[in-house]
């Protein structure tokens, strides 16, 4: 099969919706039950051979984990006493989904617990899950594909990730942005304004370089690989990118490096190319910044000949 198959956003803009809050519903039961980690690394999801987990957590004696299963199209919900409870994916809303995720956790003796149980950052934020019929797209096939894509680039965060000795976050899916990335961190502490969140203060306490990919949204709507380094050190956007159809955009008051999915399906080696985009953007920020790239080289790292340097 090739690694990256078509996905234009309007094809399946209704199911990524619904896929969106139904992640956002999961994850909000990961953010209570999981044990607090550095960054709030312990929330996001991980890839699997079938889909997404939450990893295992607790509540009281019960360890459980909650799985998407985007083979059988079934979030799984497992005890480590050996009991499971299966919700089909399709043919649901938003609200059928939510309360019947609530009643197989009490199945399996678990109480949910979720602070703000409605979405974060959409347009229907104000919105319960409990009340949400809008929302009911599932196509299967779609959504299998947005899995398959996911572990194609899963895999090449992996490798990028290899060739970085400093401090890596774990590749992570984002439930609440819907996209997925790994991090690069120098060892420079960076002060936030008093009025930073706590989440922002965290994550960004140091300099940052990340790389990730998103399916598209109203914003930009086109599926893309993307990296920005924060802060945005002066003169950014006059580093090259590799290959030829990555490009610097504007968002949100500085600047991101995006390759749209759309130009790496078009290339020869799709893998290479989004390997080689991964890099220029890490070279571009480090220089940039001033970092130490020979230090933070790890040896065994891949070497892109379209990039000309050690990862």
């Amino acid at each position: 099969m090739e690694p990256f198959p078509e996905l234009p956003l309007a094809s399946w803009q209704d199911t990524k919706a619904t896929l969106h809050r139904f992640a956002q519903v999961v994850g909000k039961i990961r953010l209570a039950a999981g044990i607090r980690r550095n960054h709030w690394w312990n929330v996001p999801f991980h890839l699997t051979g079938r889909g997404l987990t939450t990893r295992p957590m607790r509540d009281g004696d019960v360890i459980f984990t909650i799985d998407f299963d985007f083979v059988g199209h079934q979030l799984v919900l497992t005890s480590t006493d050996g009991r499971t409870v299966s919700i089909p994916l399709y043919g649901r809303s938003v609200a059928s989904f939510y309360e019947e995720t609530l009643r197989a956790l009490a199945h399996l003796d678990v109480e949910a617990r979720m602070n703000v149980p409605r979405p974060f950052d959409l347009p229907d934020s104000g919105r319960p899950f409990a009340e949400d019929t809008e929302h009911a797209a599932y196509d299967p096939v779609m959504a299998h594909r947005y899995w398959r894509v996911l572990s194609e680039v899963n895999l090449l965060l992996e490798e990028f990730a290899a060739g970085y000795s400093g401090k890596t976050s774990p590749v992570h899916h984002f439930w609440h942005t819907f996209d997925i990335a790994c991090t690069r961190f120098s060892d420079r502490a960076v002060d936030q304004p008093p009025e930073a969140d706590p989440v922002t203060r965290e994550a960004y306490s140091r300099e940052v370089i990340s790389s990730g990919f998103w399916f598209g949204d109203d914003a930009f709507p086109e599926a893309a690989f993307y990296s920005y380094t924060a802060p945005e050190p002066d003169g950014l956007v006059s580093e090259p990118l590799a290959p030829k159809d990555a490009r610097w955009i504007e968002q949100r008051g500085g600047h991101l490096a995006v390759l749209p999915y759309a130009a790496v399906r078009a290339e020869a080696d799709p893998r290479g190319a989004v390997l080689a985009f991964y890099e220029s953007a890490y070279q571009a920020g480090a220089r940039r910044a001033g970092w130490d790239t020979g230090r933070y080289a790890c040896p065994g790292g891949v070497t892109d000949p379209r990039v000309g340097v050690r990862g």
